[in-house]
């Protein structure tokens, strides 16, 4: 059977522009949730998120093609072109057939479809940009890579909301084993805030109101938890197969040993009773990697800081792992970095092939007043240093979609 292995990984952030540092602030427990920038906030009942800061896409790509992509691409960009870099892959006439591209959005061009919109209310239809339809897509989050560095493999986009760019590790995967290319840029892009989503969000009661406090605003499977806080960035990791990373002489980080996703059939924005199609995920993820539930060291949980998510997953963990659920050490990073959307189970994907490759766990900060429904080990406030096996990564979505990536220690074969 083909292995597929982790050989280099590029991040862009609301705690920094590269991968390295990235890992070095979530071990170290640090926010990167501040006040909104970029729009007028003073009539919003959310003013805060966690937004990528200095980022400029022409340290990225060249400004005609910066001009031609939403920020979503232009991260997704970024991020690619830093993992290629990591991986030390070039693309060339030899094997650009053989590379491809699965790089998953929630939902695409938020922004550049709300401006477009108002320059069509407010200055007529002859100043809407000819370039709307293409600059805006979801499927740019993969061709636009594919297009600035010649990838000419298979190239996908998925949309499944949160549960996105871990659907994007299984079907790279499934591409991998397939023999359909020898490396695949995989991961989740998301540029979606603005006025428009922060309020949205914000009615739906999804955020947390601590405009006072953004550093203790996320708080994932704490008693005080009022919502998620909205976030923006971009993981690609290089996954390629076993022989194509020897025969480059690549240093694995991990290997993606499998992965599932399952819907809820539910309800649209809340989790199934108990977690159960999250459970689901989970098993199935478990047993097509061929990995024994008391094999986990990791979980990278959902944890959006929402009261019902929270608690699903909890009780989601409890049904697959049993007894071993309360050795498990779990963590959210998003009570770090806020909920990536799209991007969310990419970022996580990122924790654990760090935690993989350095033996050490990040925290969930803010983890002050655990809440009695969620009495599992979640890594509170400090990171703990301690081998890590095995690793799974849970993404959870609106529309009840679930999917659950396995991650392992690479031994060679």
């Amino acid at each position: 059977m083909t292995r597929v292995l982790i050989t280099g990984i590029g991040a862009v952030t609301p705690l920094a522009l590269t991968a390295a540092e990235t890992w070095r602030r979530l071990v170290a427990g640090e926010s990167g949730i501040e006040p909104l920038a970029g729009f007028p906030t003073d009539d919003l009942p959310v003013r805060i998120g966690g937004q990528v800061r200095g980022f400029d896409p022409k340290n990225y790509m060249d400004a005609r093609q910066a001009r031609r992509m939403g920020r979503f691409a232009q991260l997704a960009v970024a991020a690619s072109r830093m993992a290629l870099e990591d991986a030390d892959l070039t693309v060339d006439e030899e094997n650009a057939e053989r590379i491809g591209a699965v790089i998953n959005t929630g939902g695409g061009g938020y922004i550049e479809t709300t401006e477009e919109t108002l320059v069509l209310e407010r200055r007529g239809p002859g100043r809407v940009s000819p370039l709307y339809v293409p600059i805006m897509a979801p499927n740019m989050a993969s061709c636009q890579p594919s297009i600035v560095f010649g990838l000419r493999g298979p190239v996908i986009t998925s949309v499944a909301a949160c549960a996105s760019s871990v659907h994007a590790y299984t079907e790279a995967y499934h591409l991998l084993q397939r023999g359909e290319a020898d490396a695949v840029l995989c991961g989740g892009t998301e540029a979606g805030i603005n006025r428009l989503a922060v309020a949205a969000l914000s009615n739906m009661q999804a955020l947390s109101t601590r405009n006072d406090d953004p550093h203790a605003a996320s708080r994932p499977f704490d008693r005080d938890r009022d919502g998620f806080v909205l976030a923006e960035g971009a993981v690609v990791m290089v996954a390629e197969t076993e022989e194509s990373a020897r025969s480059r002489g690549a240093r694995p980080y991990c290997e993606i040993a499998g992965g599932a996703i399952t819907g809820d059939a539910h309800h649209i924005t809340m989790p199934a009773p108990r977690g159960a199609g999250a459970a689901l995920a989970m098993r199935r993820a478990l047993a097509y990697a061929g990995v024994r539930p008391e094999a986990v060291a990791y979980v990278c949980a959902h944890g959006t800081g929402t009261p019902l998510n929270d608690v699903a997953e909890t009780e989601a963990i409890k049904s697959v792992f049993g007894e071993h659920a309360y050795r498990l050490a779990i963590s959210s990073p998003k009570s770090m970095v806020g909920h990536l959307l799209g991007a969310a189970g990419a970022l996580s994907a990122l924790v654990c092939a760090y935690a993989i490759r350095d033996g050490i766990v990040p925290p969930t900060i803010n983890l002050e007043n655990p809440d009695p429904q969620c009495d599992l080990d979640y890594v509170p406030l400090r990171a703990r240093s301690m081998p890590v096996p095995v690793a799974i990564v849970n993404g959870f979505g609106f529309g009840g979609q679930n999917a659950v990536a396995v991650f392992r220690r690479y031994e060679p074969s």
